[in-house]
């Protein structure tokens, strides 16, 4: 049996997305995908424990299928990688952490883009945190996609690219780097190849399936010195 990672999301296009994006670059790993869309609702500080205990249940489930990383999809879930890790017992990421730390030494002018106006504020929040644990200031600049997250729910796909190429274009404008933290969005890079040869553009799904790559890599260094 080769390599196997759990993935937690809140949307089912999610799962496509990172499916895609896996086997390209880490083809050899299995993935362990588990979608609960009640946890959409909850996001906020006012339900943060229940949000870590299904969470904790949900990253069980998947290493009891045999996951050795657990990923966590949604920007709703912040900095709650460590708190599931302590439930779960094995390596628990979060792609808003990965694509702040990312983030957080390119410039200190950062657009975010995003559909749901709790990403906007989640993120902003998380790359500020870690730019000023690196002692720097940046300038963050957020915008959100109106309707393009209803157009989902519809799955109006054509509406929902639209709606966002339209404010990439306009916030590509006003910041030096661009931040796209929910993986929903990553399909609409394919549709802006010009756009994204301006500036750089992050995407929080490529930047996660990047860093298991290379955890997984790290954690096989031990076993391939002792082989």
């Amino acid at each position: 049996m080769g390599r196997i990672i759990g993935m937690i999301h809140t949307l089912c296009p999610n799962v496509r997305v990172f499916n895609e994006l896996i086997s390209k670059t880490i083809p050899d790993v299995e993935v362990v995908h588990i979608v609960d869309e009640g946890l959409s609702p909850l996001s906020g500080k006012q339900h943060h424990e229940r949000i870590v205990r299904r969470l904790g249940i949900l990253s069980t489930l998947a290493k009891e299928s045999g996951a050795e990383i657990i990923m966590l999809t949604c920007t709703a879930f912040g900095r709650l990688a460590d708190e599931v890790k302590e439930i779960v017992g094995i390596p628990v990421f979060a792609v808003l952490e990965i694509i702040a730390d990312e983030t957080a030494d390119l410039t200190d002018s950062i657009g975010i883009l995003g559909t749901h106006p709790g990403t906007l504020t989640s993120a902003s929040e998380i790359i500020r945190e870690e730019a000023a644990l690196r002692g720097k200031q940046v300038t963050v600049k957020t915008l959100l996609c109106e309707g393009a997250f209803d157009a989902i729910k519809r799955e109006d796909w054509n509406t929902h690219d639209s709606i966002v190429l339209k404010h990439l274009a306009r916030l590509m404008e006003e910041v030096e780097v661009i931040v796209i933290p929910q993986p929903s969005m990553e399909r609409v890079l394919n549709q802006a190849t010009e756009l994204v040869q301006k500036k750089p553009v992050l995407t929080s799904a490529s930047l996660a399936v990047q860093s298991l790559k290379d955890k997984l890599d790290i954690s096989l260094l031990p076993w391939l010195s002792s082989n």
